[in-house]
């Protein structure tokens, strides 16, 4: 197994018939017993032995991001034997730790998603304990609030996230009662995660697992008061004036930004109409991730047709948020802000609204927090890459990004990345910096003359095979480079536990990682170019995307997979 949980490598090993049977004799889903039987059926076709080998190389495991693999039969895909066995070993765990009350349970509007939270449901009541099912497919962040509101042992949302179409996954959040303080309604973080794939391993056969009645399907509570809550992060009296674009991306999204919008008091937003309905099959995207080069092109389109100050985008489950604004002078166009420069955004606002407590990022992301918080003698905190990590920063957490889209902006209320309310609070931004004639990237410019520029970049290849990855990850190890941008290299941490190698040189990082839930491996480049005021900010980007542009060549060099 690679470093991406679910995803093997493809050295396929020969296929043993017998566990095939077996699997099938024991799978309680019919249609996917007949789609290994087929598959049994055309050996000794090529195709078909290496279409078995691949979904009997090993099981989906479980880790920290729960699971997440392609829709298929078999023990290395998402299908319902799959998901039955990992609730089974859940709730086992659950009763091991001694957990009371109930699970909640979420979904979202991917294939199969409803079916899995339905199963997740008999099983656990099957063992004796509560299901809760939340009754629509929603956002993400609206099944963390629910199991901090309902105090629940713990809660499970069926989500990809923005995987490619062909995927689905498990996500596991805990409550306080186990979670503690920091990790009340936050996602799993080791020793959890092996320790409920240790108890997914001993369930035994699956046709012995005791399945109990649907659970109690849920009314519309927990969305209204999510939806209350998040509208809460706003302050009744800022500015409300602001035209809004907005894309769900074929997510689940759109219905509860909307009503958090108007309960916020801002208008109603221009809709993408051909993005604003669920659809598994995410037909106008090569990716369902806003993050991806043309996944936003719509959103953009529209947000010029319609005059707005603000094009914001959720990813399909709505635990990220990405915005973008209009370019100044002649000819318009739109800049998507990057991910470290609304996590910036963000932290800058809420500290000058006075919003205590610690500000934390990760090791990927810009440096520039630090330096704000040290600047405005604000608490900070930097972790490993993940919001299990973040939001477990600190007790008394005020706020949280990663540069991967994702913001906690109100850790009281869901204890990981929320792209509904992150997108009321940057409303929130924009419409008070517009009452004075100001945008948000007037805002970013202040703060590059007060800091530097702080310039990002990500390098990120898709591979078949994982060991791709782990021979890319050996060599960088083996052989880090000498010097970044002709400055000699200060510094290699090689945090090896995380599979993480950070190289720096004077103004220049470089981060390496393998993604923890897609077959990629990611490359995080920053440089800092110092400002001599702020007519020299200008300038100052030049020199930095220039820096940035011979920073990715020099990496490509050393990772060697392009």
């Amino acid at each position: 197994m690679n470093a991406v949980s679910g995803y093997v490598s493809h050295q396929k090993p020969k296929i043993d018939a017998g566990t095939v049977e077996a699997w099938i004799a024991d799978d309680p889903d019919p249609a996917a017993q007949a789609e290994l039987r087929d598959l049994l059926d055309r050996l000794p076709d090529t195709a078909a032995a290496a279409e078995l080998a691949d979904r009997f190389a090993g099981p989906l495991t479980f880790g920290t991001a729960g699971l997440r693999g392609p829709m298929r039969a078999g023990p290395n895909g998402m299908n319902l034997a799959v998901v039955r066995g990992a609730a089974a070993g859940l709730v086992r765990w659950l009763a091991g730790r001694g957990a009371t009350g109930p699970l909640v349970i979420g979904f979202d509007a991917r294939r199969g998603s409803a079916q899995f939270a339905a199963e997740t449901a008999r099983v656990a009541t099957g063992a004796g304990r509560a299901a809760l099912v939340l009754p629509r497919p929603l956002p993400t962040p609206v099944l963390a609030h629910a199991v901090r509101v309902l105090d629940a042992a713990a809660g499970v949302v069926v989500t990809a996230s923005h995987n490619p179409p062909a995927d689905n996954g498990y996500k596991v959040y805990l409550g306080e009662q186990l979670g503690g303080p920091a990790g009340a309604g936050a996602q799993i973080a080791p020793p959890v995660d092996a320790e409920i794939e240790a108890a997914i391993r001993s369930v035994g056969p699956l046709s012995a697992v005791p399945l109990g009645p649907p659970g109690t399907v849920l009314g519309e509570d927990p969305v209204t008061g999510y939806v209350a809550a998040a509208a809460g992060v706003v302050d009744p009296g800022s500015p409300k004036q602001l035209a809004i674009a907005y894309t769900p991306l074929h997510g689940v999204g759109g219905p509860v930004l909307a009503a958090a919008l108007a309960r916020a008091g801002f208008d109603p937003p221009a809709v993408v109409a051909e993005q604003a309905e669920p659809d598994p099959d995410f037909p106008t995207v090569a990716f369902p991730n806003p993050e991806e080069p043309g996944a936003m092109d719509r959103l953009l389109a529209l947000a010029a047709e319609t005059g707005a100050d603000l094009a914001l985008a959720n990813d399909p489950d709505a635990d990220r948020c990405a915005v973008a604004v209009p370019e100044r002078g002649p000819g318009g166009g739109w800049r998507v802000l990057r991910g470290d420069e609304l996590g910036v955004l963000l932290a800058d606002h809420l500290i000058r609204r006075g919003v205590p407590g610690c500000y934390a990022t990760t090791i990927v992301s810009s440096s520039l927090l630090r330096a704000l918080c040290a600047a405005r003698e604000v608490p900070y905190a930097e972790t490993l890459t993940g919001f299990k990590w973040i939001v477990r920063a600190a007790e008394d957490l005020g706020y949280g990004y990663e540069e991967a889209l994702g913001y906690c902006v109100a850790p009281g209320m869901v204890r990981d990345k929320d792209g509904i309310t992150a997108a009321l609070l940057v409303c929130e931004l924009a419409a008070g910096l517009g009452a004075e004639l100001r945008t948000l990237a007037d805002r970013l410019d202040e703060l590059a003359a007060e800091f530097g520029v702080y310039a990002t970049d990500q390098l990120s290849v898709r591979v078949d095979d994982g060991s791709e990855i782990a021979a890319a990850m050996r060599r960088l190890r083996d052989s880090p480079p000498a010097s970044l941008l002709d400055e000699p290299v200060t510094g290699v941490e090689d945090r090896a536990d995380a599979d993480v190698l950070v190289v720096r040189a004077g103004t220049t990082r470089l981060v390496v990682r393998p993604s923890g839930t897609e077959p990629k491996l990611k490359a995080y480049l920053e440089v800092v170019e110092p400002v001599a005021g702020p007519e020299d900010v200008p300038a100052a980007r030049e020199r930095a995307r220039a820096a940035l542009h011979a920073l990715r060549t020099e990496t490509t060099a050393a990772l060697g997979l392009w």
